[in-house]
């Protein structure tokens, strides 16, 4: 069976994250959206994504096919009622699509081209920014039952104070000298992943491939530390994408880091207003700031965006693709994509200038900043000309 993941209208909500990747390429609990679908199914899946972003992540298509939309996380329930639909059908939740199977190979994703069959079961999906770090701890809870399923954890040495069973470390992994407390959630330490001297973890926790954890780190669950990222201070419900780096004191909480971004030593966000009020968000589609519902969230920070020094971020701040901001005082709530400076000073970070610094980015982790990395840069500065208007 050939599993088809298709961003949907829910893709404009999730900028700037989105701008950058597939719905399905967004990492919520221990793995990406795709990577549930994958280990669930047993199936290669794919993208079904903007031409833009296509030639990155790639669509496979065969005469017959399961479209889903990127923004569903799945479970075994629901794949199974998937896999029992009839060619032609869609399966519904509550009227909304939860899977096309396309029996003429012509993709449509009109309902009304499919008989209809109705799924009872409870859906999860990333409808918003801030549900990729309020969805995290259920998240990481069924996505460390997924990957441990039938395995057992590698030995931790006896330096480690270990609190709870909830506990997995794969093989090359190292901790040393610290506190994991998995009475409060799951901890799973990804492959080649280091957790240095004096951490101390409450989860749920999720430290991917090749990541790790400085000295003396305070990290609250349920935070996602995603591969070759690098944290350290203080960090509490946060999702950190790959390739990231919060490696020097300072806070960061309820708040979402895309890749490649950096944040400078000593800066902090806010989670929460002073008058305990509902945080308000930047949201794309309505180009203006839109009430979340929550009391806590931080930063939300796409791909190869950076801050300098002792930044200070306010309550609900969105920064777009490869900005770079640094000054005095508090940026403003929100921060276009490849804007340079801070304030009422922004400036225009002009694309060759953000592509050198994304080339060189590449090279300190031995990796190319190609053709399709650019071309997909070049249309992200274009799109986004209007905002920095």
């Amino acid at each position: 069976m050939n599993l088809i993941l298709f961003d949907d209208e829910r893709r404009e909500h999730l900028l700037p994250l989105t701008f950058t990747r597939p719905v399905a390429d967004l990492r919520v609990g221990i793995l990406r959206i795709i990577e549930k679908w994958e280990l669930i199914s047993g199936f290669k899946v794919s993208f079904l994504t903007q031409d833009y972003l296509s030639a990155k992540f790639k669509l496979h298509r065969e005469q017959e096919n399961i479209l889903i939309p990127g923004n569903l996380l799945p479970d075994q329930q629901l794949f199974n009622a998937i896999l029992s639909l009839g060619k032609g059908e869609v399966l519904l939740g509550n009227g909304n699509p939860l899977a096309f199977r396309d029996a003429e190979n012509n993709f449509s994703l009109s309902v009304a081209d499919y008989k209809a069959v109705n799924y009872p079961g409870i859906v999860v999906r990333v409808m918003n920014l801030w549900d990729i770090f309020t969805l995290n701890a259920a998240a990481i809870e069924s996505d460390f039952d997924l990957v441990t399923k039938g395995r057992v954890s590698a030995k931790w040495d006896d330096t480690n104070k270990i609190l709870g069973d909830r506990v997995f470390i794969e093989e090359g992994a190292t901790v040393s000298c610290s506190v994991l407390n998995s009475k409060t959630g799951s901890i799973y330490i990804g492959k080649n992943a280091e957790v240095w001297e004096g951490s101390l973890i409450r989860g749920g926790f999720a430290l991917c491939e090749g990541a790790s954890v400085k000295m003396g780190a305070k990290v609250y669950g349920a935070t996602t530390v995603g591969p070759f990222s690098r944290i350290g201070g203080e960090v509490s419900n946060s999702v950190i994408h790959g390739y990231s780096n919060k490696g020097h004191d300072g806070f960061l909480g309820n708040s979402v880091l895309g890749e490649w971004c950096n944040i400078g030593a000593d800066s902090n966000n806010s989670n929460l207003k002073n008058n305990y009020s509902e945080v308000k968000l930047w949201n794309y589609p309505a180009a203006e700031m839109t009430g979340t519902g929550l009391q806590f969230c931080g930063l939300i920070m796409g791909d190869h965006s950076k801050c300098g020094i002792n930044t200070m971020f306010n309550t609900g701040t969105v920064v777009g693709v490869s900005a770079n901001i640094f000054g005095a005082g508090f940026p403003p709530g929100f921060i276009p994509s490849f804007s340079w400076g801070s304030g009422p000073d922004l400036l225009e970070y002009r694309l060759e200038k953000a592509i050198e610094t994304a080339e060189r980015m590449f090279l300190r982790r031995n990796k190319v900043f190609d053709k399709t990395e650019a071309a997909i840069f070049g249309k992200v500065y274009e799109i986004t000309q209007g905002e920095r208007k």
